[in-house]
């Protein structure tokens, strides 16, 4: 890993990089500093609309534009888009399967000092419960620019989940193959399957070599792609490991741990442990400060592990 850049970044420029395209319009509600749609609006003004602090306008504005042939990107923070603007993201982008892309950026604890009111932990169980909706969640800033690009590929409505901290660089840019709804497999292992998401993979990554200090093999899995998930990479981690952790930097209610066992239960149950919110509101401070209060660290991961793997035993 190396110090990279904050997903929200990587999503700005990856705009600006797709953004030769005539067909691409973004929007922003009065937040482009902060999203950093700003990149985008520098080389492309024309095709640029601050629609001030009206989220809800902005999604159907959003919609209407996009059922003029347009590829839209709505952006503003996750709890605002997510959450004040769901009537609208329900009713007028996904019902009708419009191309809108929302930018949701500022997503999960990581927020820090801003608060339980712009924390949004809840926002991956909203969009996923919506029809017509894909959902991704990036790790780092290569995969946030490449889920960017393939977002303005797909036909319908993609929500992408980005984070207002800086996150290390986990993926080389001239390798790194990035596939919508497939998982990928980071480390072999064979006691015990780490399923990720976002900037929760990076802690993974450092309890995966935590465990293998102690003998323990892990594998870890990146799942960028919340909904459609892969459940192919999860039924077989599941056989071949017997035990599995998730770990998001969201509510455990409706998230990746939820999505994950509803694969499990219904093909091939194994025990499971979720590292994530235990379904309480954020509190205000330093974003590292945060996540140590609320277990979303390698240590956890590391003692839920072996949390998994006595019950695979008994």
């Amino acid at each position: 890993m190396s110090k990279g850049i904050a997903t929200r970044e990587a999503y700005g420029n990856a705009l600006a990089e797709i953004g030769a395209d005539p067909r691409i319009v973004v929007l922003d509600a009065d937040l482009s500093k902060s999203t950093k749609t700003d990149v985008f609006k520098k080389q492309y003004p024309e095709r640029f609309i601050n629609m001030g602090i009206a989220e809800s306008n902005m999604m159907a504005v959003a919609a209407g534009i996009a059922s003029c042939g347009k590829i839209v990107f709505a952006s503003t923070f996750a709890m605002f888009a997510a959450g004040r603007a769901f009537e609208q993201v329900r009713n007028s982008i996904c019902y009708p399967a419009l191309n809108v892309k929302i930018g949701a950026t500022h997503a999960g604890l990581t927020v820090g000092e801003d608060g339980a009111s712009h924390q949004s932990i809840e926002d991956i169980a909203l969009m996923r419960s919506v029809p017509n909706m894909t959902v991704i969640s990036p790790a780092d800033g290569v995969e946030a620019r490449l889920a960017t690009i393939a977002a303005a590929k797909i036909d319908g409505p993609v929500y992408l989940r980005f984070s207002r901290m800086t996150s290390p660089i986990l993926f080389d840019e001239n390798t790194y193959k990035f596939e919508v709804g497939k998982g990928v497999t980071l480390t072999e292992g064979n006691d015990v399957t780490i399923i990720a998401t976002g900037y929760m993979v990076s802690e993974a990554i450092n309890a995966v070599e935590m465990l293998k200090s102690e003998g323990i093999s892990a594998r870890l899995i990146n799942i960028h792609t919340i909904k459609p998930i892969d459940k192919d990479i999860i039924i077989n981690a599941a056989k071949e490991t017997g035990a599995i952790v998730t770990c998001e930097e969201h509510n455990v209610f409706g998230g990746l741990g939820s999505a994950v066992a509803e694969v499990l239960v219904e093909n091939y149950p194994v025990p499971v442990r979720m590292v994530g919110v235990q379904d309480k509101f954020g509190k205000s401070g330093k974003a590292q400060d945060v996540m140590k209060l609320y277990g979303l660290t390698a240590e956890n991961i590391v003692a839920k592990a072996k949390e998994v793997i006595a019950m695979k035993k008994a």
